[in-house]
């Protein structure tokens, strides 16, 4: 009876001891891919620079390892979203290489560079639940800085105003001065598109009907959807970050989009884009 005692008791300890292990190493797992996770912009800036260690800890101008080229070899490969974009290892590796010369390093600067952000929000308009895309930077304030909204698009706006550029469109008679423009009262009376009575270079100002439609009370704040950043920090490239939370170590805010810019004209394009311009 003791023996058999003995014997339960070793097998207890045994699958207790096997149990931890494996606890242990699921935790150590778990830490490890926290480690590798990009779980703030400032920390991608800091990966980006090579100014981090392994375990989160920054480097600073007077350290040895700050901005090394050993470190951001290490760091830079991983800041790609591997499992979902389709970015191309040959563009890729030559966006590396362009980065990361011996001669002429590229950095981000946080607070000087080209790059904004574009949040998605849910409002309610007039009743009505909308969502609209706000585009914000960041702008010098005293001795700090602030982030502001520089930009918004909305579908809603956008269908405010329906300019019709043809041969055939409404249009007031050149000689109306001589009627002292009466011909304003047929023109702008129960008429929903009097845009038509402008320059041909009008374009809307979506940021002043966004303001104005807030301070009305007709358009209130909801919730934030999503986030992410446009870049046009490094000269002849553009990419997006975009936040991943899923398993693994491919997660955080990860470069989802990656164009080399060849000219500023493809850079408007990229922004007019971006900015849902016409």
């Amino acid at each position: 009876m003791r023996i058999l005692f003995g014997i339960v008791s070793i097998v207890i300890i045994i699958h207790s001891s096997v149990g931890q292990s494996g606890l242990t190493d699921e935790m150590k797992e778990t830490e490890n891919q926290l480690y590798a996770s990009n779980k703030q912009i400032n920390q991608f800036f800091r990966r980006f620079n090579g100014e981090e260690d392994d375990d989160g800890n920054r480097y600073y101008p007077s350290d040895k390892k700050y901005r090394d080229i050993s470190v951001r070899k290490r760091y830079l490969p991983a800041l790609f979203d591997t499992e979902t974009s389709q970015l191309s290892s040959d563009l890729i590796r030559d966006f590396l290489k362009d980065v990361m010369d011996k001669r002429d390093p590229k950095f981000l600067n946080f607070h000087e560079d080209d790059w904004l952000a574009e949040v998605n929000a849910d409002f309610l308009f007039k009743g009505k639940k909308i969502s609209g895309l706000l585009y914000m930077r960041l702008q010098q304030q005293g001795q700090g800085y602030e982030w502001i909204i520089e930009d918004v698009a909305f579908d809603q706006f956008q269908n405010f105003f329906d300019k019709d550029t043809s041969e055939t469109k409404q249009f007031m008679h050149p000689l109306s001065h001589e009627l002292d423009f009466m011909t304003l009262r047929k023109a702008l009376q129960g008429n929903k598109h009097t845009e038509q009575f402008t320059a041909k270079a009008y374009k809307p100002d979506f940021l002043t009907i966004f303001l104005y439609e807030l301070n009305q009370g007709n358009l209130q704040f909801k919730t934030v959807k999503n986030v992410k950043f446009h870049f046009f920090s490094i000269d002849g490239w553009y990419f997006s970050l975009n936040n991943y939370n899923r398993p693994g170590y491919n997660t955080g805010w990860l470069i989802s989009n990656l164009v080399r810019i060849q000219n500023a004209s493809l850079e408007k394009q990229l922004k007019d884009y971006i900015y849902n311009r016409n």
